[in-house]
């Protein structure tokens, strides 16, 4: 039932609030009471000046009538359903659930996405439990901190007759360690508690990289006609402020790659091939006689109002992330340990073939994303050297939701991964108990 049939129900549960007649209503209204009592119950449409006298009436914009609920809310409804599809919700008359008890629906709305950032939440922990450098160095710290503490107490505790020589050695390193436990646990708390709000999560190299990236909106406006080089020195200048040594290294030779791709496709091009319309990665590709990895990068650092939402994965052959650009519903892992059933590692088998999948990621908004995937060979395999490989991954919204074409359903990693029975699984994981 279409969103514009259902403005009947609204105005029938208007009325009703107000303990108005349907006879007084029709008369206020200029219509009969038996054409009214067909307009609540849906069987007939609403003319746009018969609209306005009952908004009038019943005290409300005409917009609330029409359009009810906003998309959104519907939208979020239509989502929720689709996540939970065991329940077989009746997806066909959510405007009318959201339209008579729009309260309730709101809750539902709220807890459904509070329940994707929790599941969120659990990923960036998970992550961070796994791959922050800092976190586990501290617990190995006060692990072995213990350790030696117990050691040492077990020796003075099992050994009867010790000398007092070695008694006091033993004393003062339980008193020297348990002063480093101290220290250490006391620095791990500080850790815990700070990194949320202070950034101090940030892990490494490549994590700063994309907070600088991030923060910048991936675009480089002084990069763009920089052919020598001296507005790439500038910004490295910048980034050792708030950067490490490292970041800055990679950052530098991002910038410059950054400078050839602009100066292989230059922003006048750009916004040419935009307003002509119908521009697709590929086509840029044969005009511009770049390949497809150059391409990916430079619509992945052009501004979102000129080209829209674009997302951007780069990985080596072992899977770690070396960029990414996350799109709005479609999260990225921050160090690796992605989906094997996304196109980007297909393509590292079979490097210059380009691939295109159209992608759902379950556990999200469930929104299809046309991820477009080809790897490159940087260097040649020799007999005493392997072949360096990167595969990329550009994400681009559905531009045809509604079509044919089925969306491959995938996850983020298998351990927060909701699909069961998925034959690329290689964890069991904490949303279902099918591996």
């Amino acid at each position: 039932m279409s969103v514009k049939l259902m403005a009947g129900t609204r105005i029938r549960e208007r009325r009703l609030l107000l303990g108005m007649k349907q006879s007084d209503l029709a008369r206020l209204a200029g219509v009969s009471a038996s054409y009214l009592n067909l307009i609540e119950h849906n069987r007939r449409r609403i003319g746009g000046k018969t609209l306005l006298k009952l908004a009038e009436a019943l005290e409300v914009e005409p917009t609330l009538l029409s359009d009810g609920v906003g998309r959104r809310l519907v939208d979020g409804l239509h989502g929720a359903a689709g996540r939970h599809k065991e329940f077989s919700a009746e997806v066909e008359r959510v405007e009318e659930f959201a339209a008579r008890f729009p309260g309730w629906a709101e809750l539902l709305n709220r807890l459904s996405h509070e329940r994707e950032e929790l599941i969120q939440t659990v990923t960036s922990l998970t992550d961070r439990m796994a791959h922050d450098p800092q976190l586990a160095g501290s617990l190995h710290e006060v692990i072995s901190t213990v350790t030696a503490i117990h050691s040492a107490a077990s020796i003075l505790v099992e050994t009867k007759e010790l000398e007092p020589e070695w008694q006091g050695r033993f004393h003062r390193n339980i008193n020297e360690d348990s002063q480093r436990l101290a220290e250490g646990a006391e620095a791990l708390v500080r850790y815990l508690e700070g990194a949320p709000e202070t950034g101090r999560d940030i892990r490494s190299p490549y994590d700063e990289m994309h907070a600088f990236l991030e923060k910048r909106g991936y675009h480089f406006p002084e990069l763009e006609n920089d052919s020598e080089g001296g507005d790439v020195a500038a910004l490295l200048d910048d980034a050792r402020t708030v950067c490490s040594p490292g970041s800055v290294i990679l950052l530098q030779d991002l910038l410059m790659t950054y400078v050839a791709d602009a100066q292989a496709l230059p922003m006048s091009d750009v916004e040419q091939l935009i307003s002509q319309g119908a521009w697709t990665p590929e086509r840029i590709a044969t005009t511009y006689k770049m390949t497809l990895p150059q391409v990916f990068r430079r619509l992945a650092m052009l501004p979102t109002d000129l080209v829209g939402p674009v997302g951007l994965l780069v990985s080596d052959v072992t899977g770690a992330v070396l960029f990414r650009k996350p799109l709005d519903g479609f999260s990225l892992p921050r160090s690796g340990d992605g989906c094997a059933l996304w196109p980007i590692y297909q393509v590292l088998s079979a490097p210059q073939t380009p691939v295109s999948v159209t992608l759902r990621q379950i556990g999200m908004d469930s929104e299809r994303v046309q991820a477009l995937a080809v790897s490159e060979q940087i260097e040649p395999a020799s007999f005493s050297t392997a072949a360096v490989t990167k595969a990329y991954m550009l994400l681009l919204p559905d531009m045809d939701p509604g079509g044919a074409q089925t969306a491959r359903d995938v996850g983020l990693n298998c351990s927060i991964c909701g699909i069961s029975q998925c034959k690329a699984r290689r964890e069991p994981s904490i949303l279902t108990k099918a591996f």
